[in-house]
C-alpha cells in the first residue's frame, strides 16, 4: 500500500501549477479553508503589532474557545444514532427528514462568512431544487422508477439518481470553466509570448500596506515554469502506468493511460468546486473512473480495475485541490509559491507512510469492516457495489435517470453561458451550478449553516461596516478551528471506546 500511494499521489502536485494564477488570481476564488488559515497566520505574525492586529487574535481566540467549548458541550447529547443538537428539527420534523435544519455547526457557519452571498444562495437554491422538489417527486415514482424492495442508499435506489444528477451538474459548471479557462490561458501565453520584456508593475509606495497588489506581485513574481510541471506530469504518469499494471494486473496500463489524460480536467473540476465551496469532491469524480473502467474491463477484471481507477482519480483530484487551498494560503501570507509546493511535496511523502500505517493499526485493532461492529467502513461496501454496477452497464441505473443527467448537464452549461452574456449588473445574481450541485448529493443542513454565517456577515455590515471588514474572517476564522480541533480529543475518546453520556433525540408528539 505504501509503494501504490508513492507512485499515484506525486501526479496531483503537478495537475494544476499551469493554472494557479487562474485559479487564485484571475478567478479569485475565496478556498474558506485557505483563507481561514492565512488570517490566523497573518494574525500571529504581524511585522507591526498595531491594535488592528491585536483586536483579530482576540477575536479569533474569543470565537476560536466559543466554538470549541461549544462542540465539547454538544458531544455529551450524541451518544447513539441521530442524536445530539446535530439533528435539531429546526423546522419541523418533516423538514428534518429532508435535510432542511440548523445543525449548529461551527464550521459551515465559519465558511458561511467567509464565501460569497452567491455561492451561499447557490447552495440553498441547489438544496430546495433537489431536497424540496426533484427527490421527493422521485421518491413517490418508488416501485415505477425503481424496485421498491431494495434500500434508498443503493445505486438503483433514489441515491443512483442523486449521485449522477450531482456529477453532471458539477461535470458541466466544470467543464465550461476548464475550457473557457484553457482558452483564456492559451491566448494569454500567445501575448506573453510577443511580449517577453514586460515588466509587471509594482506600487513604489514603501508604505503602502500587505494589499492585494502587493500579494499578486509575490505571487507572480516566484514563478514555476509550465515546462517542470509538465515534465513532472508526464515522469510520474509514467511510472504509474508501469508500476500500477505490474501490482494490480486486473488494471491493463492503457486504463491508466486514459485516467491520467482525463485527470487534469477533473482536478481542475474538483479544485474550481472547492474554492467555492470549500467542499473537496474528489470522490465523486472517483465514481466516474469507477464505473467507467468498471464498464471496459467488463465482467473478468471490471470490480478491482475499476477501484483502482477510482483511487488514482480520487488521489490526484484530492491532491491538486489540496494545493490549491494551499497556494491560496501562501498567497495572502505573501509566501513563495514554491516554497508550498515543496511543502506539499513533503506533507505528500510523509502521507504515504503514515496513512497505510495509520489504517493497519485500526485493521489490527478494531473489526473495521464488519457490518454489526463499531467501525462498519460503510463506503468500502458502497463502493464495491457501485463497481459491480459498472460492470452490469449503465441499463442497471433506475429509469430516466440518464434523462435527467443530460438536463442538469445542459443546464450548468447553458447557466454559465448566461452569466457570461448578459450584463455584471445582472449576471452577477446568476447562480452557480458547482455550489448547487453539493447539496443535491449531502443535503441541505449545510447550506442552511452557510447561509446563516452569511446572514451575520450582511447585519455585522449594516451595523458596523468597517468593524465587519475587520473582524470577519478573524471570527470566521475562529469558529473553523475551535470546531475543528474538537476533532482530535474527540477521536481520542473514540478510540478510548469513551462513549458520550446522554442521547438526546427529538420524536414527534402524541398528537402527531
Amino acid at each position: 500500500m505504501i509503494g501504490f500511494l508513492f507512485v499515484v499521489s506525486f501526479v496531483g502536485l503537478f495537475a494544476l501549477v499551469p493554472l494557479r494564477k487562474v485559479m487564485i488570481l484571475d478567478y479569485k476564488l475565496p478556498y474558506p479553508s485557505g483563507t481561514a488559515t492565512a488570517v490566523l497566520i497573518n494574525g500571529f505574525h504581524t511585522t507591526k503589532g498595531d491594535k488592528t492586529a491585536k483586536k483579530q487574535v482576540r477575536g479569533f481566540m474569543k470565537f476560536f474557545s466559543l466554538s470549541f467549548i461549544w462542540s465539547f458541550f454538544q458531544w455529551f447529547f450524541s451518544g447513539g444514532e441521530n442524536c445530539g443538537f446535530v439533528n435539531f428539527p429546526t423546522f419541523g420534523l418533516k423538514s428534518w427528514k429532508q435535510t432542511f435544519y440548523f445543525d449548529f455547526s461551527m464550521t459551515y457557519v465559519g465558511a458561511g462568512m467567509i464565501c460569497s452571498h452567491l455561492v451561499n444562495f447557490s447552495l440553498l437554491l441547489g438544496a430546495v431544487i433537489s431536497w424540496g422538489v426533484i427527490w421527493p417527486l422521485i421518491s413517490e415514482k418508488n416501485g415505477e422508477w425503481y424496485p421498491q424492495n431494495i434500500k434508498e442508499s443503493s445505486m438503483k435506489s433514489l441515491n443512483g439518481y442523486k449521485v449522477f444528477i450531482s456529477i453532471a451538474l458539477i461535470l458541466g459548471d466544470g467543464l465550461y470553466n476548464f475550457l473557457k479557462t484553457l482558452l483564456f490561458t492559451v491566448r494569454s501565453m500567445h501575448a506573453a509570448f510577443k511580449k517577453k520584456n514586460a515588466v509587471i508593475s509594482v506600487s513604489d509606495k514603501k508604505d503602502e500596506p500587505l494589499d492585494d497588489l502587493r500579494r499578486n506581485e509575490v505571487f507572480i513574481r516566484e514563478n514555476i515554469p509550465i515546462w517542470i510541471a509538465c515534465v513532472g506530469y508526464m515522469l510520474f504518469s509514467v511510472i504509474s502506468v508501469i508500476v500500477v499494471p505490474i501490482m494490480f494486473p486486473q488494471l491493463k496500463w492503457y486504463y491508466v493511460v486514459v485516467a491520467y489524460i482525463l485527470a487534469p480536467c477533473l482536478s481542475f473540476c474538483n479544485a474550481y468546486g472547492a474554492g467555492l465551496t470549500d467542499m473537496n469532491m474528489a470522490y465523486n469524480y472517483g465514481k466516474v473512473a469507477l464505473f467507467v473502467l468498471a464498464a471496459l474491463a467488463g465482467e473478468d477484471n471490471g470490480v478491482v480495475a475499476g477501484l483502482i481507477g477510482c483511487g488514482l482519480i480520487k488521489s490526484i483530484a484530492s491532491i491538486s485541490s489540496d494545493l490549491m487551498h494551499d497556494l491560496k494560503t501562501g498567497h495572502l501570507t505573501l509566501t513563495s509559491p514554491r516554497s508550498m509546493i515543496l511543502s506539499q511535496g513533503i506533507g505528500t511523502a510523509i502521507g504515504c507512510v503514515v496513512a497505510p500505517l495509520s489504517f493497519f493499526l485500526f485493521y489490527t485493532a478494531f473489526d473495521v469492516g464488519n457490518p454489526n461492529g463499531e467501525y462498519k467502513a460503510p463506503y468500502a461496501l458502497v463502493y464495491r457495489n457501485m463497481a459491480i454496477l459498472g460492470v452490469e452497464g449503465f441499463s442497471a441505473l433506475p429509469q430516466h435517470c440518464l434523462q435527467l443527467c443530460y438536463g442538469f448537464f445542459a443546464f450548468a452549461v447553458l447557466t454559465n453561458l448566461l452569466r457570461d452574456i448578459i450584463p455584471y449588473k445582472f449576471g452577477k445574481w446568476v447562480p452557480l451550478p458547482m455550489a448547487m450541485a453539493v447539496p443535491f448529493l449531502v443535503g441541505g443542513y449545510f447550506a442552511i449553516d452557510m447561509c446563516v454565517g452569511s446572514l451575520v456577515v450582511c447585519v455585522w455590515r449594516k451595523v458596523d461596516r468597517r468593524k465587519a471588514g475587520l473582524m470577519v474572517p478573524a471570527v470566521a476564522s475562529g469558529l473553523i478551528c475551535g470546531d475543528g480541533l474538537w476533532i482530535l480529543p474527540s477521536s481520542i475518546l473514540a478510540l478510548a471506546k469513551v462513549h458520550p453520556p446522554i442521547c438526546m433525540n427529538f420524536l414527534p408528539g402524541k398528537s402527531s
